[in-house]
């Protein structure tokens, strides 16, 4: 008999769509509602090797969002913060970072960092009980300032339905293996004493985890059904992402790191079946998308078919400079995390899918009706569409 785990694999290679149980998911009708920050775009310069292969020439240095989530739950309307993004005061980061904006290497688009667009948008700051981070890169932990908090991934204290207990006072979440040492104690640290110093630290050790769906690692934040994190190592040490219900049987993946072009993911069989390409796309990829690094079996040379494509472009780069501490064990979280990425169910966001930047409904609004609105249905090939700014294909 085949297990749960191993059933929607199955499905998907096939090409058929999985109800959220077949992932493994309890039924619930808690919900969360998430709405979503982009705390600024940043470019990198000559760093696509480093994120992606194959890089097409002329797309060597990319530019991507910062996205931060907040995320409400319903019943108790209790406020978490999943990521923050970049801090304004890139000069005040860890001397790595610090200098490299200096050089110009990294340079940032932002008007302001996520604790004034929160206080902005009438968010107060004490009135967020936790933020977690999906890891410790200097794009995620913004400036974590008191009242701001901090969720991370060891010492997990559980009830009998395996949900994380949380300090009333907490100020953060990390999962226990991330690296906490600091600068300048440690001089490659990506951390400084100021980014812990003052926070309660709660930290998540997916090893007591009782839930899994897709072969990830689960685990109920708030008991209810309506928050889960979710275990994605590869990218860094502490790598989590999250999975919020936001109808009782439709979801958002809060993907983090666990790629950062969407082209990594799509196309596959199943996304294939289940969002078919536009016509406009497929007459425009015929000659848009290169066929000296991209293949289809009814493709030819200087003639790309769409159609026939059933593999993802991009894989997750393992050049000696990678963004990515293991690609290996990336990938597969990558193919874990791909298996949602391809149901009707499930919108996934990365942090820094550029793809969608100019069609996300931003706070106040709320993505709890991306489903209703058809809002996958209108991204999900945007990242071929030449005029996007997320096309890395060929030559636009």
């Amino acid at each position: 008999m085949l297990s749960l785990s191993v059933f929607p694999l199955i499905l998907l290679a096939s090409g058929a769509s999985a109800s959220f149980q077949d992932f493994g998911i309890p039924s619930s009708n808690a919900i969360v509602n998430v709405r979503v920050f982009n705390v600024g775009n940043f470019t990198l310069f000559n760093e696509a090797p480093a994120v992606i292969a194959p890089v097409v020439p002329g797309h060597e240095t990319i530019t991507v969002p910062t996205f931060s989530f907040l995320v409400e739950h319903n019943a108790t309307q209790k406020r978490i913060l999943w990521d923050m993004g970049i801090r304004k005061d890139t000069q005040n980061a860890v001397p790595f970072y610090a200098d490299a904006f200096a050089a110009g290497l990294i340079t940032v688009e932002q008007t302001g960092d996520i604790a004034s667009q929160l206080e902005a948008g009438g968010i107060p700051l004490r009135s967020i009980e936790s933020v977690i981070w999906s890891h410790a890169h200097f794009d995620h932990i913004g400036k974590n300032s008191p009242p701001l908090i901090l969720l991370l991934h060891s010492l997990l204290t559980r009830n009998p339905r395996g949900h994380v207990n949380v300090p009333q006072n907490h100020r953060a979440c990390i999962r226990a293996d991330t690296n906490t040492t600091t600068f300048p104690e440690s001089p490659s640290a990506t951390l400084q004493a100021s980014d812990l110093t003052g926070h309660n630290i709660t930290k998540i050790d997916f090893s007591h985890a009782n839930l899994t769906f897709s072969g990830l690692k689960a685990i109920d934040y708030f008991g209810d059904g309506s928050f889960y994190l979710l275990d994605t190592p590869g990218h860094v040490a502490g790598h989590m992402t999250a999975l919020a219900r936001v109808t009782p049987t439709s979801f958002i993946t809060l993907g983090g790191d666990t790629f950062h072009h969407v082209g990594e993911a799509r196309p596959r069989p199943a996304f294939q079946k289940n969002f078919p390409c536009p016509a406009h796309l497929l007459e425009e990829t015929k000659t848009s998308v290169s066929t000296e690094l991209f293949w289809s079996p009814n493709s030819s040379l200087g003639s790309f078919d769409m159609l026939s494509r059933t593999q993802q472009f991009f894989s997750i780069s393992d050049h000696p400079d990678s963004f990515y501490a293991d690609p290996i064990i990336s990938q597969v979280s990558l193919e874990k995390v791909a298996t949602f990425d391809a149901d009707p169910d499930f919108f996934v966001l990365v942090a820094h899918d550029m793809s969608v930047v100019g069609a996300l409904p931003y706070f106040p609004a709320s993505l709890n009706g991306w489903k209703a609105s058809k809002l996958k249905e209108s991204t999900a090939w945007s990242f071929v569409d030449k005029t996007n700014p997320a096309f890395a294909l060929g030559t636009a």
